[in-house]
C-alpha cells in the first residue's frame, strides 16, 4: 500500500533519510520509532508529499507520487487522514464543527448528512456528548479523540499519527492505543504511527521500524523487535525499561 524505494532526504548538510526502503501492507499498523531527529516525522511528510525526496521513490497503492500533478496529488491525499501531535483543533470552533470541516470544504454533502456523519464518528470515539463543546472545554485526551474523528471523517484508507500519545498521562495514552487498534479492527484502516512511546508501539504495532541517523536499523514484529540483536535497538528498549524479562516475557516466549 505504501512503499519507499531508496529514499534520501538531505536537510542542511545532514541526510535525515539515507537511502531507506520499506513497505507498509494494507491493514497494518506500522509504527516508526527512534530518537528525536531520526527522521520519523520527515518520513510521514513524504507519504503525503509535504516533502519530496532528493532521490528515490515514494509509491502509494502502486502509484509513484513524486511527480504527480495537482489534481492527481489531491486524489492520493484523499486516501489519507492525519492526526497531528497537537490534535490541531481550531479553538474558535465547536468539536462538531472541527470534525465537520473536511466534509464542508471538500464535498457537496447536504448539511443534515454532514451532521449525521459527524455524530456517527463522535459516537464511535466516545465523544457523543462533546459535539457542542469547544476544544478548551475538554481534556487533552478528548482533544486527541476529536482530532482522530476529524482525521477519519472522510473515510480514508490510511491514517497517519504523529506522536498520538504525546503529552498524555499513561491511562489516557492506553485509551488512544485502544482507539488505534479499533480503527484497524472495525474500519480496516491502515495506520502509520510515529511515536517515542515504545509501550504504545509494542501494544498496537503489527510491525515496528526504528530509524537511527537516517537509516533503518530494525523492521520487525513486536516480538522480533524485542529480540533484536542490534545494539541501538536494545539501548532504546532499555531506556524505557523494556527488557527480555519481566512483563514482556510472555511476548517473546522465553
Amino acid at each position: 500500500m505504501i512503499r519507499f524505494e531508496n529514499v534520501t532526504k538531505v536537510l542542511g548538510r545532514r541526510a535525515v533519510l539515507d537511502d531507506i526502503s520499506f513497505e507498509v501492507g494494507e491493514g497494518e499498523t506500522f509504527v516508526i520509532v527512534g530518537l528525536s531527529g531520526a527522521g520519523k516525522s520527515v518520513t510521514l511528510k513524504h507519504m503525503i508529499r509535504l516533502m519530496l525526496p532528493d532521490s528515490g521513490s515514494v509509491i502509494i497503492e502502486g502509484e509513484e507520487i513524486n511527480h504527480l500533478g495537482r489534481r492527481a496529488l489531491q486524489e492520493v491525499r484523499s486516501k489519507f487522514g492525519v492526526l497531528f501531535q497537537s490534535a490541531a483543533l481550531l479553538q474558535w470552533m465547536s468539536v462538531c464543527d472541527n470534525v465537520a470541516l473536511p466534509l464542508r470544504e471538500h464535498t457537496k454533502m447536504p448539511e443534515a448528512e454532514i451532521i449525521s456523519q459527524v455524530n456517527e464518528k463522535l459516537e464511535l470515539l466516545g465523544l457523543g456528548d462533546a459535539g457542542d463543546k469547544y476544544p478548551s472545554d475538554i481534556s487533552g485526551g478528548m482533544q486527541k479523540r476529536a482530532g482522530l474523528a476529524r482525521a477519519i471523517i472522510m473515510n480514508p484508507k490510511i491514517v497517519l499519527y504523529d506522536e498520538p500519545t504525546s503529552g498524555l498521562d499513561p491511562v489516557t495514552s492506553r485509551r488512544i492505543d485502544d482507539l488505534i487498534v479499533n480503527m484497524r479492527e472495525q474500519l480496516g484502516i491502515t495506520s502509520v504511527v510515529v511515536t517515542h512511546d515504545l509501550h504504545s508501539a509494542l501494544a498496537i504495532g503489527s510491525r515496528i521500524m526504528m530509524l537511527h541517523e537516517g537509516r533503518i536499523v530494525e523492521n520487525a514484529t513486536p516480538e522480533g523487535f524485542i529480540k533484536s540483536k542490534n545494539e541501538t535497538v536494545q539501548s532504546f528498549l532499555a531506556s524505557q525499561y523494556i527488557t527480555k524479562k519481566g512483563k514482556w516475557e510472555e511476548l517473546i516466549h522465553e
